[in-house]
């Protein structure tokens, strides 16, 4: 009875062997497969995905597009090793294929491994040359690395000493204008800044001075921006305005400490406080943003308390697609929610009072901004429609579309 026992439980442990082979094994098309697994990638079921290419690999091991597919999927999910793996792989063989370099290069920057990315970037270069695309890549690379950070004595890095190729654009200048068209009661509002930005070793710092005409009324808004840089995880945003025009707040403080977290998220937490000459405000804000692959995801919530005891809220997403570097990108901004407003009462050009009111509001905007052919500076085309409550009678809405340009110059 035992030697039965032993036998029967024999033959099923060899048939369960026999059936994980079988389920193992690939058998099929790897075209129509790839394509299947592109699908799923792409629909964000990437460990089923992995799955098939994975299968795909153990019959044809040198499908490059299918262990590219497979390395990408790694890096979109924050497993920037086991993609370098796998990218590693192809380009020790197919050393001109540009789209595989041009991915192990971005698979690097997300990981803020920096150096590894330039050595990739000055090896890629060696194969293909001048390519406008790696060559964006490598200066992206060196611009995020840290100035006074010692270069190793890296053979793959040498390049960088160069003073040419490790020249970094520090000064940048914007000219912003936009305007806002109203379908009833509103005349357009003009918005338009100046702003100059300097980074440091501390960090960036920006002054800007803004134009506004609302409410047929114009002013001016200084302000400046700086970011310090506390450590490789934490850096912060400090902000001061000052304005003597009834369309601004007299003084405008902001501050928000950021955290760079594993897996490319980033949080944050800060406070904007906006002082008017008869009426204050609050504003309690943070930001929950993530990296996958060529995409950044950010929300934001504003919570604002009310001097009758209730609490406003509001918030944003965020979403880029970027293109060929970080200054290449498409975005779409979703807002909605109560936010403070300030309501200008007003008999010619006399200012009679100022109220702050919460309004409801919906908002939807678009942007593209886009670098020069054969220069750095940058271009960022903004259109938007928003969906608004009237200050002077509840419940009641107008409809407002924005368009504006921004252009900047680094040098």
């Amino acid at each position: 009875m035992q030697i039965k026992t032993i036998r029967a439980f024999l033959f099923f442990a060899l048939l369960c062997l026999w059936g994980r082979a079988q389920e193992v094994k690939y058998i099929g098309n790897p075209d129509t497969s790839y394509f299947t697994a592109r699908s799923l990638a792409f629909d964000g079921q990437r460990e089923m995905a992995r799955d098939t290419l994975k299968r795909i690999l153990t019959k044809y091991p040198n499908y490059s597009d299918v262990r590219s597919l497979l390395a990408s999927t790694y890096s979109w999910d924050g497993k920037y090793d086991d993609a370098r793996a796998q990218f590693n792989r192809i380009t020790s063989s197919e050393r001109e294929n540009k789209e595989v370099w041009v991915a192990a290069i971005k698979n690097e920057i997300y990981a803020e491994d920096y150096y590894i990315a330039l050595g990739l970037a000055n090896k890629a270069l060696l194969y293909l040359k001048a390519d406008a695309d790696v060559e964006a890549l490598k200066k992206r690379a060196l611009a995020n690395l840290d100035e006074k950070e010692i270069i190793p004595s890296d053979t793959t890095v040498t390049a960088v000493k160069d003073p040419e190729e490790s020249k970094i654009l520090k000064n940048t200048v914007s000219i912003a204008n936009s305007v806002e068209i109203f379908d009833i009661v509103y005349e357009p509002m003009i918005y338009s800044s100046l702003s100059y930005s300097r980074k440091t070793s501390a960090g960036s710092i920006i002054p800007r001075i803004n134009y506004a005409n609302r409410f047929e009324t114009h002013g001016l808004q200084f302000e400046l921006d700086f970011y310090p840089k506390l450590s490789k995880t934490f850096y912060a945003y400090l902000n001061y305005g000052y304005s003597h025009a009834s369309i601004f707040p007299d003084h405008r403080v902001g501050a928000e400490l950021y955290a760079n977290l594993p897996k490319a998220f980033e949080t944050s937490f800060g406070v904007r406080y906006l002082d008017f000459t008869t009426t204050k405000a609050t504003v309690f804000t943070g930001s929950l943003g993530l990296y996958r692959g060529n995409y950044y995801f950010s929300l934001r919530p504003y919570v604002t308390p009310q001097d009758n005891g209730d609490v406003s809220l509001s918030g944003g997403l965020l979403v880029r697609k970027y293109l060929k570097d970080g200054d290449n990108y498409l975005g779409i901004n979703v807002g909605m929610g109560y936010s403070p407003e300030l309501k200008q009462f007003r008999e010619g050009d006399e200012l009679l009072a100022e109220t702050l009111l919460f309004i409801e509001s919906q908002r939807l905007g678009f942007q593209y901004q886009f670098t020069g052919k054969v220069s750095p500076n940058t271009y960022n085309v903004n259109l938007g429609v928003t969906r608004q409550e009237l200050v002077f009678d509840s419940g009641s809405f107008a409809w407002s579309v924005s368009a504006g340009l921004t252009y900047q110059v680094k040098f």
